[in-house]
């Protein structure tokens, strides 16, 4: 199914994403995975989802044992701080 409109990416893309060796841990960081940005950023908490489901017990509590921890770490990348996504602001029209 489709994911994300914006950029037209599907779950299977995001669980793709997910099983490299060298994960993304945050949506954020699968739109970089992805080769994209977040646009409108309605789609981010499905990703969330789909992240969780794929990773199973390691997304909810993640340790140095975990294999995706190891994998990231060993190439000096950052996964302790979480990329964030900005809301679009809100727009209000005078009547």
């Amino acid at each position: 199914m489709i994911v994300c409109s914006c950029n037209v990416f599907t779950d299977h893309d995001i669980r793709k994403a997910v099983s490299s060796a060298q994960p993304p841990r945050t949506p954020g960081q699968v739109y970089g995975c992805l080769g994209c940005s977040a646009q409108c950023g309605r789609c981010a908490r499905t990703i969330k989802k789909i992240m969780d489901e794929a990773l199973g017990a390691c997304a909810r509590s993640c340790c140095s044992g975990c294999p995706h921890t190891a994998a990231a770490a060993g190439n000096g990348a950052d996964i302790s701080t979480p990329v964030e996504l900005i809301a679009p602001a809100a727009v209000s029209v005078a009547a």
